[in-house]
């Protein structure tokens, strides 16, 4: 089987180029891809569209938000677009509020399963979470059951940033306690999966098939975190 491990980040996002979208595997800063993120920082791509969790930002680590505080990111979908914490203005907050990056609001359980259809393959699916409200906007309606419901298109990328605990060298990976979030649909959503994986690459067959959370089939480039490359602040960007 191919080995799909390669030597460098910088070499894992040298093909990405301006205006990819991609999506980044992310929960309250648990399970972010902060390495590829930073070599993609490094490589100056720009006009990004970025599908997240959350537009992060908040605490000097690496994350999506280090990228729309540079200025690379033109629009943000996400589930979560105020701060934590109010008096903690995020790069996202003031520069959506300045019309420097468009943004779409999709409350967290349409977000997951948007990429989750688009990674199956399925062409929309209808939902009662929003209805009634802004989100509903230029959106198909219909009734089922005496109830409202939405129609909500696919979410694919480019591109998926992934982060995992264990994988083998054909892809085949293992997520680690809050790593299982959005990581495991978006590296089913991407036209290419890049992983970064914080255990030594095992060789091909030494994962028990019953615990794989990600077939390898959907992984296209993995890169192993060096022991010093765990945890990222900006810092360390450059």
């Amino acid at each position: 089987m191919k080995n799909k491990v390669l030597s460098s980040f910088d070499s894992a996002v040298s093909d990405i180029d301006d205006g990819a979208t991609i999506m980044f595997g992310d929960f309250g800063g648990l399970g972010a891809p902060q390495n590829l993120i930073a070599a993609l920082y490094r490589r100056g791509t720009r006009n990004l569209t970025a599908i997240s969790n959350e537009h992060g930002g908040t605490d000097g680590r690496v994350d999506v938000g280090t990228l729309i505080e540079a200025g690379r990111v033109k629009k943000m979908v996400c589930s979560i677009t105020a701060a934590t914490h109010p008096s903690r203005v995020t790069p996202f907050v003031r520069m959506y509020n300045n019309g420097e990056l468009d943004a779409e609001l999709v409350p967290q359980g349409t977000l997951a399963e948007r990429i989750r259809a688009g990674g199956a393959g399925i062409g929309g699916f209808y939902t009662p979470t929003g209805a009634g409200t802004e989100i509903a906007g230029g959106k198909e309606s219909r009734d089922i059951g005496g109830r409202n419901f939405l129609l909500e298109v696919p979410l694919k990328a480019d591109y998926a940033f992934i982060r995992a605990w264990q994988a083998d060298s054909f892809g085949n990976l293992r997520f680690r306690l809050a790593q299982r979030n959005f990581n495991p649909i978006m590296a089913m959503a991407a036209r290419t999966t890049l992983v970064e994986v914080e255990t030594p690459v095992v060789a091909t067959g030494q994962l028990d098939p019953d615990d794989i959370h990600v077939p390898g089939v959907y992984v296209k480039r993995l890169v192993e975190i060096p022991p010093d490359r765990l945890y990222l602040n900006e810092d360390v960007l450059l």
